[in-house]
């Protein structure tokens, strides 16, 4: 049984010694004001790290505290922090800093900290449908872990953030953007795609965002949509993944790309496996057309390359837990 324990702000440093002995296994903090405070986040952060460094611990926080300071004292942790993708209205357009949320990105992936974006629409004057598909493609091109959509969850309207159709925003565009976050939360979040979307879709030359647009029709047709009520947290990644093989089979096939089909399905397999393995300790059995050690490799990232270049080598493949994390062996 999950234990729940909620701590008022002011509240959290004279508590986090305390948080093995109450059997909290997992610590989130989604504080506005903690997380525009570096200093209090890097001391809670070695509070963490010297009273339980067992936890995970999931932090809410701003882009512009993010430097080499909090990143190095964050990466000690089993830690992963969520950060919102900001936009400003500015003369009834609305600016977005690719450069500068691209550079904390770099720096957490480059040392290695798991985050996610979360990610609006339709709440400032002069956003717009292709405004928010630019934000998503971007978000998306910087290896988050998961996104998240507020105007998803339950209650967003009764927090303020209910969006409202605008000049630039119809009611429309904004069930097509609500569709499209769902989407995205199935086949990327859900679907713990991050390690292998983006490779994926090189041969089928198409925005991520468009991808998704598409897979959300194929939920609606399906009715695994956000209309059926259909909820992709409640289900097993292994039944995502058979949505997420579904629909890459059918993309293939309608970009003329069919012959990635066996190497795309090689590379969904073992990376869901690796995750479930990760995420559930659950021990798989595969068997493949590619070895593990190309699909693992940094040949990966050009599919086109690696199907003329790299030999298909069917075998069987045991994903289990090693000494240092998810490991596989080849049987044959």
């Amino acid at each position: 049984m999950v234990k729940e324990y909620n701590f008022k702000s002011e509240e959290i440093e004279s508590q986090i010694e305390a948080l093995s002995e109450k059997g909290i296994t997992e610590f989130t903090i989604h504080d506005q004001a903690i997380a525009k405070d570096k200093k209090r986040l890097i001391k809670i952060i070695n509070l963490i790290e010297r009273y339980a460094p067992e936890l995970y611990v999931n932090i809410y926080v701003d882009a512009s505290v993010i430097d080499r300071d909090l990143v190095s004292a964050a990466s000690k942790l089993f830690l992963s922090f969520d950060i919102p993708l900001d936009c400003q209205e500015k003369g009834g357009k609305i600016l977005f800093d690719k450069k500068y949320y691209s550079n904390k990105a770099k720096l957490l992936n480059d040392f290695g900290i798991v985050f996610g974006f979360y990610l609006n629409y339709a709440l400032l004057p002069g956003d717009s449908m292709k405004s928010f598909m630019e934000r998503l493609d971007f978000a998306l091109q910087q290896y988050p872990n998961h996104i998240d959509f507020p105007q998803l969850e339950a209650g967003a309207g009764e927090d303020g953030i209910c969006p409202k159709a605008t000049g630039t925003f119809s009611p429309q565009d904004i069930r097509y953007c609500r569709d499209l976050s769902f989407s995205c939360s199935t086949f990327y979040s859900a679907g713990r795609a991050v390690p292998w979307f983006l490779c994926v879709l090189k041969p089928l030359r198409i925005y991520p965002s468009v991808f998704l647009a598409d897979f959300a029709e194929w939920q609606r047709c399906n009715n695994c949509d956000f209309k059926s009520g259909f909820d992709p947290q409640k289900e097993s990644h292994k039944a995502i993944e058979k949505m997420q093989l579904l629909f890459l089979e059918e993309k293939l096939e309608e970009k003329h790309a069919s012959e990635y089909k066996t190497l795309v399905e090689d590379i969904v397999r073992l990376n869901g496996a690796m995750s479930r393995l990760a995420g559930e300790g659950q021990e798989s059995l595969l068997e493949v057309s590619y070895s593990p050690d190309d699909i693992f490799s940094p040949e990966i990232f050009d599919l086109e390359s690696f199907v003329e270049n790299v030999c298909m080598m069917n075998c069987k493949v045991r994903i289990f837990a090693g000494q240092e994390g998810p490991d596989y062996e080849i049987l044959n």
